[in-house]
C-alpha cells in the first residue's frame, strides 16, 4: 500500500476503534432517561459545554484547544473503563492502566496525529495549563448538572453526601470563579430539596 493509503488506513482504524467508547457506561444518567450515559456521549456533552462556557474562564484560554482536549480525554476508557469520580482509591490505581491505553489507542494513528492527540490527553491529565484546568472544570460541571436537573440519581446510587460532592468538584474553582459559584449555589439547592444529603446517615 502506498504511504498515503497507509495513512488513511491508520486514520480509519482509529475511528473504528474509538467507536467502542459508545459501549463504555458511566454512572451518570442523561436528562429524562432511565439508562446510563456512555463515555462518548459524555465527551460530546463536555466539549459542547466548553464551547458554550469558555467566556467564564478566569484566565484567557484557547477554546478550540479545550474542546479538542475534551473530545479525547476519555478515549482511554475503551481499555480502562470508567471509575466513579468519588472512588478516589480506584481512580489512583487506574492511572497506569490509562497510560497503557493511551499508548495503544493513540498509537493506531500516524505518528504526527498520535503525538498531537496524546499531547492533548497528557495536558488534560497534568492540569498545568489554563486550558486543561478549564477542561477539567466543565468535565466536572456536566455530571453535577445531570444530578441537579435529573433527580440526583447518581448521587443517590453511590450514596454520596454534600461534602464529598463539594470536595470532588472544587477543582472547578481553579478555572472559573463564576462556574464554581453556580455549582455551589446549585448544591445548596440540592441539599435544601433533598436531592443530596447534607450529612451521612448513621
Amino acid at each position: 500500500m502506498n504511504p498515503a493509503g497507509n495513512r488513511l488506513a491508520r486514520q480509519i482504524a482509529f475511528l473504528v476503534e474509538i467507536d467502542r467508547l459508545k459501549g463504555v457506561l458511566r454512572r451518570s444518567y442523561p436528562f429524562d432517561a432511565e439508562r446510563r450515559e456512555n463515555s462518548a456521549e459524555h465527551s460530546w456533552h463536555v466539549a459542547m459545554a466548553a464551547m458554550m462556557l469558555a467566556e467564564h474562564a478566569d484566565a484567557e484560554i484557547d477554546r478550540e484547544r479545550v474542546t479538542r482536549m475534551l473530545l479525547v480525554h476519555d478515549v482511554v476508557e475503551i481499555d480502562a473503563g470508567d471509575v466513579p469520580v468519588y472512588d478516589v482509591a480506584a481512580r489512583e490505581k487506574k492511572a497506569e492502566e490509562e497510560r497503557r491505553a493511551a499508548a495503544r489507542i493513540f498509537g493506531l494513528l500516524p505518528e504526527d496525529l498520535a503525538a498531537e492527540l496524546r499531547d492533548l490527553w497528557e495536558e488534560f491529565e497534568a492540569q498545568e495549563t489554563a486550558e486543561a484546568r478549564f477542561a477539567k472544570a466543565v468535565d466536572r460541571l456536566v455530571p453535577v448538572l445531570h444530578n441537579a436537573f435529573g433527580g440526583g440519581r447518581t448521587w443517590q446510587d453511590l450514596g454520596v453526601v454534600e461534602a464529598q460532592v463539594r470536595e470532588v468538584n472544587s477543582v472547578i474553582a481553579h478555572a472559573s470563579e463564576s462556574l464554581w459559584r453556580y455549582v455551589s449555589e446549585t448544591l445548596d439547592e440540592a441539599v435544601a430539596t433533598g436531592l443530596l444529603p447534607g450529612v451521612r446517615d448513621e
